[in-house]
């Protein structure tokens, strides 16, 4: 079917792309829109000021095309405007002056920039050297930005503040991802001395400029910033609508985590037994996390492993469950350099298809890795989670806009497609070991967890009298540790890496569990709606056209595609 796109706001869509690039360079690098790989950000004031004016404007022009006339404009236009709607707001709010955390900062933004940035030629490593140049300058007005709100009264957490200046302190070291560059270079094929003499140069800068945001946030910033955690319910409330793009009642749905508690700590406990006759979760933990024929004794061998199941998946879920194009029949799987908070990230291909989508594991390269649940980790970033949900949606030229296909991706429909992907792969039977399925359960707590843990800390919220769990208990960070290990199977390092990210990234945890239950509701209320006319494949095909909108939007969208 071939879709009209006449109407102004596909081509205004297309110059907004351009313009928001030129504001924030690194996400187009993140994006792979080329063109933009040679600079950065302005993070300083008068660069925020800057932002906001332009963003003005774009809202303006938004604001002025013409009312749509069928549903696929009236979606381009509600996207571009909420997108200018979203920014202009964190300005508004001062987000940009107390932007440091754990995890989603430009503390490691600026570093993991690099990642994705083109190495094939000597013009790309031209742009990687004159990044490397500027990055003291623009450290230096990210560093202005939090003077500022620091002396407003609005500097983060001490427990931020020292995470993100170790973050810095593996970036400056002689462990340093910088570092790494030169390798990479000389392994390029690339015969220029006179570059390869810069690029020493602007790696011992890189170093330098990391070292110096260390010293600053551990000399300076810190002596301002408070001990307590909990950000309070209308900080809390705003970062939770901004990711998830709905208004939630936060106390039904703390309640409604801890009965998600319960219900999957039931289940593990049943597949424990399948895995020691007769045991529980702590003897099946013993054995999946120790027992050598259950891990990846190496991290290559983890990589060819998490490959072969998302190549299987694809291949046996195309054209039966999925219409997947061939432009993302390819994911990498890769290795992210030391030093970040450990997990496993999604990056997405870029605009032409170039660069292809790939899965980044954030490991503890000096010991084993433990695979059980690592099956269910590979089916939600790669396929069919992130990787087919971001794919589709780069790959729909013909009925989205641009600044939908690239630029707006949000946590709750985002994250929640990706958890009810490793459902679904449970329900199909990809889960095919005992090891695995418990895997899959400890991924679903560990989400449940985040709900409870997230929405308890930062609104101070006691722990239910009826649970097993610190009954009538108040939220500490030593809590919240003790309950990702005791109830979501992770190690005490995942465990206060896990919490740091919750304390320093409010809202954003609860994604993925209320997303996922957004999408179980809205397939339930199809199938009631449509009856044996229901078609699990179009769904799923529903969900994937609208894409990781607000999950109101994704919500409206999909029951009025079904009309």
């Amino acid at each position: 079917m071939t879709f009209d796109q006449s109407h102004p706001i596909f081509a205004l869509s297309d110059t907004l792309v351009d313009e928001l690039c030129e504001l924030f360079p690194d996400e187009a690098t993140y994006l792979g829109v080329d063109g933009f790989d040679d600079r950065w950000p302005d993070l300083s004031p008068a660069g925020a000021e800057t932002a906001v004016a332009r963003l003005r404007s774009m809202q303006l022009r938004v604001d002025e095309v013409p009312p749509p006339t069928n549903r696929w404009e009236g979606l381009a236009i509600e996207v571009a405007r909420d997108e200018m709607e979203r920014q202009l707001d964190w300005f508004a709010r001062g987000a940009h002056l107390r932007d440091l955390n754990s995890i989603s900062s430009p503390v490691q933004g600026l570093r993991e920039t690099f990642d994705h940035m083109k190495r094939d030629s000597a013009q790309a490593w031209d742009n990687i050297v004159e990044r490397l140049d500027l990055l003291q300058d623009v450290i230096d007005g990210y560093v202005a930005s939090l003077e500022h709100g620091r002396h407003a009264g609005m500097a983060v957490p001490i427990r931020q503040v020292e995470e993100a200046a170790r973050q810095a302190d593996v970036s400056a070291s002689g462990e340093s991802y910088f570092l790494t560059l030169i390798d990479d270079f000389d392994g390029a094929g690339i015969d220029d001395a006179s570059l390869r003499r810069q690029l020493v140069a602007g790696v011992e800068g890189a170093r330098a400029a990391y070292g110096g945001l260390a010293t600053y946030l551990r000399e300076s910033y810190a002596q301002d910033a408070p001990n307590e955690d909990a950000v309070g319910p209308d900080r809390y409330r705003w970062r939770a609508q901004r990711v998830l793009g709905t208004d939630l009642d936060l106390h039904e749905t703390y309640a409604w985590g801890w009965t998600e508690v319960a219900s999957l700590r039931k289940r593990m406990n049943e597949v424990a037994q399948e895995i020691v006759p007769g045991g529980g979760i702590e003897d099946a933990l013993e054995i999946l996390k120790t027992d050598p024929a259950r891990a990846a004794a190496t991290p290559g061998e983890l990589v060819a492993f998490l490959d072969a199941r998302i190549e299987e998946a694809l291949e046996r879920l195309s054209g039966t469950h999925f219409d997947v194009p061939d432009s993302i029949r390819t994911c990498d799987v890769k290795l992210a350099p030391p030093g970040g908070s450990l997990g496993a990230y999604y990056v997405g291909p870029s605009e032409d298809f170039a660069r292809p989508g790939s899965v980044w594991w954030s490991i503890d390269r000096s010991k084993p890795v433990a695979l059980y649940d690592e099956v269910t980790t590979a089916y939600h970033e790669g396929f069919p989670g992130h990787h087919l949900q971001v794919g589709v949606q780069v790959s729909l030229r013909d009925r989205l806009s641009r600044i939908h296909r690239l630029w707006t991706w949000m946590p709750g429909s985002g994250e929640g497609w990706a958890l009810y992907a490793e459902r679904l792969m449970d329900e199909l039977g990809y889960l095919d070991k005992p090891d695995y399925v418990f895997g899959f359960l400890s991924a679903q707590m560990l989400r449940a967890c985040r709900v409870v843990i997230d929405i308890g800390s930062h609104l101070r919220l006691p722990i239910p009298d009826d649970q097993q769990f610190r009954p009538g208990e108040e939220w500490t960070y030593e809590t919240a540790v003790e309950m990702l290990e005791r109830y979501a199977t992770q190690d005490r390092a995942n465990a206060e890496s896990e919490v740091n990210r919750y304390l320093g990234w409010p809202g954003q945890a609860i994604a993925y569990k209320v997303g996922e239950r957004t999408i179980l509701d809205l397939r339930r209320e199809m199938k009631v709606r449509l009856g044996p006319e229901f078609d699990e494949k179009a769904f799923h095909q529903r969900l994937l056209e609208v894409g990781p909108l607000g999950l109101d939007l994704v919500r409206r969208f999909a029951l009025s595609s079904a009309e």
